[in-house]
């Protein structure tokens, strides 16, 4: 297609050619960034999968918040215990990976904006597909990166509940995101064996400005710039998924930092006793029970009584949704198992669980037969050697080797065994 047409029909502002000016845009600066993105998002949509996967949502619909989800929501195998550090990797790669991809996703919308402005709207029935997917893919994106961030810092803003909302834009935005990929891949590998061979000349006049200015970067300079905004985020995010010294580096992130105070207790939480609305007078020995109800009937315990129970231990982390991560913990109390022996489970069942949590999301959850099977799933009343604190949950509280952290549920007050 011609650059231009007679002088004084050329429209004005971003459809003309004219506008755009930088002399980065390019064939190759934006099959780069595209080739990087095509692995970097395709290990993010996987991570996101096996995170959704990590809640058993066909469990019980108390662990799905999303309604109607139909052939989307398919899952493929219940959660394992093992390995235990199994959701601290997975979702600790999923947010920060997530997270050093902001400065290429936004170079490369940079990049093709031009694109979006372009005349006529479609040339081909492949060129309109082209530009229906690149809408798509851009909205997508930016609402699933911005979702994404505002979730990690708590900053929930959004109208809904972040899981739906995520969840359905990860969808739109695959889905438009393997259409391009299928327009576009072929060309942008050939962009780029093109570049091997030394062949510098740019195969995409939409991308290429018509009378660019005079450079002040090369595109290897601009894209050493991209990639070293991308180190920085993941030098001030990935921190929080370890322990020591590398916590302090995680400033951008609200689980980063220094472990909150001192001694047993001085690990990360998400939600404080206070915030979650629990009374110190429902959690003293004489007020709580905890309730267990299974196929015999129903038993209530108070925490004098678990504590007289044969005790366990077990080393386990804990690891939430928005990607921070704890170390081992030394947890010990009353096996999950045990407790579904005492109503009539010879054989371990799945449990619905229970939380002394006055609002706020996530105060029930459901685990597997195979999650109350493992020997390190523990009721744990002590942590680190001491009994737990408020903000830990107090009274007592469910731990479960590889399980998402809002699944190891605090300030339990009722346990439910049986089919869900």
């Amino acid at each position: 297609m011609a650059r231009s047409s007679l002088p004084g029909r050329l429209p004005r502002g971003p459809f003309s050619p004219d506008f755009w000016r930088s002399p980065l845009r390019g064939t190759w600066f934006t099959s780069v960034l595209g080739v990087v993105l095509l692995f970097g998002i395709t290990v993010l949509f996987v991570t996101g999968l096996v995170s959704y996967a990590a809640y058993n949502p066909d469990l019980s619909p108390v662990n799905d918040r999303t309604p109607g989800k139909g052939i989307l929501g398919f899952y493929l195998f219940s959660w394992p215990t093992d390995p235990p550090w199994l959701y601290r990797l997975t979702q600790g790669v999923h947010v920060t990976l997530g997270l050093g991809l902001v400065p290429v996703l936004l170079a490369k919308l940079w990049s093709v904006l031009p694109k979006l402005f372009t005349l006529p709207p479609a040339r081909s029935v492949t060129h309109a597909l082209e530009r229906i997917s690149l809408l798509l893919l851009v909205g997508g994106a930016l609402f699933e990166f911005v979702t994404g961030i505002l979730n990690i810092q708590l900053d929930y803003v959004f109208p809904g509940s972040f899981y739906p909302l995520h969840f359905y834009g990860a969808w739109v935005f695959f889905g438009a995101f393997l259409a391009h990929v299928v327009l576009k891949a072929p060309a942008a590998f050939r962009n780029l064996r093109r570049m091997r061979r030394g062949e510098d000349e740019e195969l995409d006049e939409d991308l290429t400005a018509a009378r660019p200015d005079p450079p002040t970067v090369t595109r290897r300079g601009a894209l050493g710039l991209v990639g070293g905004g991308s180190l920085l985020l993941l030098a001030t995010s990935a921190g929080r998924s370890f322990d020591g010294p590398l916590r302090r580096t995680a400033v951008l992130t609200p689980h980063g930092g220094a472990e909150p105070g001192s001694g047993p207790g001085a690990f990360q939480v998400n939600k404080t006793a206070e915030y979650a609305g629990i009374r110190s007078e429902d959690t003293t020995e004489e007020a709580w029970r905890l309730t267990v109800t299974g196929r015999t009937g129903t038993v209530r315990l108070s925490r004098a009584e678990l504590l007289a129970m044969e005790q366990h231990d077990a080393d386990l982390p804990i690891a939430c949704v928005e990607g921070w991560s704890t170390s081992d913990q030394a947890w010990r109390g009353v096996r999950l198992r045990d407790l579904a022996a005492l109503v009539g489970y010879d054989e371990p069942a799945a449990v619905y669980v229970e939380s002394l949590q006055a609002h706020g999301t996530w105060r029930d959850a459901a685990l597997s037969a195979g999650q109350v099977a493992d020997e390190r799933s523990l009721l744990a009343l002590s942590v680190n050697g001491a009994a737990l604190t408020p903000d830990h949950g107090h009274p007592a509280r469910v731990i479960v080797p590889a399980a998402p952290g809002v699944l190891n549920t605090k300030w339990v007050t009722r346990l439910t065994f049986g089919d869900l």
